[in-house]
């Protein structure tokens, strides 16, 4: 394998082209009108554009990205997260024109991304899952009412095809639930072409807890250790790290056993990650979903266990020999932390502030070992409305979670970042709360303590 096609755009564009050349292999990417000038064009060996600034019009187009993969002659396509990562369809696709996929099976992707298979295949893999319904189609409300009453109140509507906190949305009382079913189906068929819900049950003190795997496609795999990824605003995640803390060594164990019996299970092959709702007074954890490709915070697990994942990733499809990664040699030490930096408003609902960053600088990002910076913005570049606003990713690592806070506090102080709003001092004061530095940890934390934060 020569050459690398990154189906992406942005910093986890970015991240997989430094994995590229750290193996030596060329880079291939692909831009929209609106990126042409973008950092992830500048590192790539070659690049070309796919289409307008509209994702569904470019990155989300896969035909034009094949189109790019075979006059390019590439060898493979790392997805990165989002737009086509988890999608079956185009893992096939590239099969059928033997250009290589590196991600999990067709079948592993439409398995998981399926929330209601999934949680049928979790069970049968033994793995504990929350009570929930049966799928209700866009339109279809007939019996909604009463398999909610079954799964009890309050509870979660799930768009079956959503992902990353998207689709999802709480219901406290049976008044408030037809509403939020029929805007839910419509909002899933708009985003996902799938306008299939179900529900599940609510845990009101949940913690979010995930299972970062790797399966080697024959049935081993091993696990890196646990992230915890309670701090959330609207079911979107703004600060991870790992280990999870106050949380008792025999759970982690179990939901470890849990994560690697259902990766098994599946025959998985690369990166994965099982995500798991955890009773933050009980400790009992439930089955969430498993995201078919590289996460967001995978920084925190690699800076915690000294390895890179996504060259595990690109070694595996290389068919290189791994044999020597197993689960007694993959170690956890000390604790990182990483922090989302967006382009948003956290005293407007976050809502998205694009603009143009006029000044983005990080001191020790480059010269401090526990300080690590993945972003794909530079000063004089421009957050659009067209994606995600998310800048830049700051990961920080000490001997202890105290360590490691202190240390991204004295980062995030030190940092300029001017030109559009941004949620910098809304962090500060998060990783600065009593509640969050004792381990108290929920997925409801921003909004319980909002007015502390704000």
């Amino acid at each position: 394998m020569k050459k690398i096609l990154i189906a992406n755009r942005g910093e986890i564009a970015c991240r997989v082209i430094k994995s590229c050349k750290k193996l030596g292999i060329k880079t291939v990417a692909v831009y929209s009108t609106a990126d042409e000038n973008s950092l992830h064009v500048e590192l790539a060996d070659e690049a070309y554009h796919i289409g307008p600034a509209k994702a569904a019009e470019s990155y989300l187009q896969a035909q034009r990205v094949l189109d790019v993969c075979l006059s390019a002659n590439v060898d493979a396509v790392h997805p990165g997260y989002g737009f086509l990562s988890e999608n079956c369809d185009f893992a096939n696709l590239l099969e059928k024109h033997n250009i290589r996929w590196i991600g999990p099976s067709p079948d592993s992707i439409q398995d998981m991304g399926d929330k209601e298979r999934a949680r049928a295949i979790a069970v049968g893999a033994g793995v504990p899952v929350l009570p929930g319904s049966i799928r209700f189609s866009c339109g279809d409300v007939d019996g909604v009412l009463e398999a909610a009453n079954e799964v009890g109140f309050p509870l979660l509507v799930k768009a079956s095809a959503g992902g990353g906190g998207i689709g999802m949305r709480l219901v406290e009382e049976p008044s408030k639930l037809i509403a939020t079913v029929e805007s839910t189906q419509k909002m899933a068929e708009r985003s996902f072409g799938d306008g299939t819900i179900f529900m599940e049950r609510y845990v009101a003190r949940a913690r979010h807890i995930e299972i970062q795997v790797f399966g080697f496609g024959d049935g081993r795999a091993v696990h890196l250790y646990e992230r915890e990824c309670s701090i959330q605003r609207r079911f979107q995640k703004i600060l991870e790290e790992s280990p999870a803390p106050g949380i008792p060594a025999e759970v982690k164990e179990k939901m470890a056993t849990a994560a690697l019996s259902l990766t098994r299970q599946q025959k998985y092959s690369g990166a994965g990650t099982v995500e798991f709702i955890l009773d933050a007074d009980t400790f009992e954890f439930f089955f969430l979903e498993m995201n078919t490709r590289i996460q967001v915070e995978h920084p925190v697990t690699e800076m915690t266990t000294n390895t890179d994942l996504v060259s595990m990733q690109i070694q595996l499809a290389l068919g290189e020999d791994l044999s020597h990664i197993t689960q007694n040699s993959i170690k956890h030490k000390g604790h990182a932390i990483e922090a989302r930096i967006y382009a948003e408003d956290p005293s407007r609902m976050f809502l998205p502030t694009p603009g143009e960053v006029t000044a983005f600088a990080v001191p020790g990002a480059d010269e401090d070992p526990n300080v690590r910076l993945d972003t794909g913005i530079r000063a004089g570049d421009k957050i659009t409305a067209y994606y995600d606003p998310m800048i830049a990713k700051l990961i920080c690592f000490g001997p202890s979670r105290t360590e490691a806070l202190n240390k991204l506090e004295e980062t995030l102080k030190s940092m300029t970042l001017d030109g559009v709003g941004n949620n910098v001092e809304f962090l500060g004061k998060t990783i600065n709360h009593q509640e969050f530095v004792d381990m108290n940890l929920f997925t409801g934390f921003i909004d319980k303590f909002k007015t502390d934060l704000l």
